[in-house]
């Protein structure tokens, strides 16, 4: 078989071969070869960039990240002050942080301002908290300061609890309304 088809095509060669390239057409093929060796070249050359631009950038990204996440503590926590106070910070934080769990599971669109408005009376209670935390370094553990910064958690999840409370309000009425549209 191999024999049979290498004679057929040696046999119609002369029909394969009926087009001859047109003037030039050897120098405008060099030509572009040229030119995409050159740019290949040139990409090459930038190509070690992108992977140091990134790790630079994923460096500053941590930096960042380390820095805003890691507050300046230029006072004294609550739990410096004694054993008993630590358990009480310790008291409060974890209480907080599952009120707001609580507050983030319960959201809705419905309740979506209420939640924001809340998180920015917070955010203020949280800041007033970090100002304590400076008068307690320069007091020197007075109790005044002390009793302060327990209010303010206290307040803190007041707020948390009054805003949980008036969630599930909302909730509940509408379902009734639900309800009553239903019947």
């Amino acid at each position: 078989m191999k024999p049979n088809l290498e004679n057929w095509f040696e046999e119609q060669r002369d029909c394969f071969d009926i087009a001859e390239p047109g003037d030039g057409h050897e120098l405008r093929f060099l030509n572009k070869l040229k030119e995409t060796q050159v740019e290949e070249k040139t990409v090459k050359k930038l190509d070690w960039w992108k992977p140091l631009a990134s790790a630079a950038a994923i460096v500053l990204i941590v930096f960042a990240g380390y820095a805003t996440l890691k507050p300046a503590n230029n006072g004294a926590e609550l739990a410096a002050v004694s054993p008993e106070m630590a358990k009480t910070q310790d008291f409060f934080t974890k209480a907080i942080e599952e009120e707001l769990y609580n507050i983030n599971e319960a959201r809705t669109p419905e309740t979506q301002e209420l939640v924001e408005d809340a998180l920015i009376q917070l955010e203020a209670l949280e800041k007033d908290y970090q100002e304590l935390t400076e008068d307690l370094a320069t007091s020197g553990e007075d109790k005044r300061v002390i009793y302060a910064m327990i209010a303010n958690f206290q307040s803190r999840i007041d707020l948390l609890n009054t805003v949980l409370e008036e969630i599930e309000s909302i909730k509940k009425i509408k379902n009734d309304v639900y309800e009553d549209q239903l019947l």
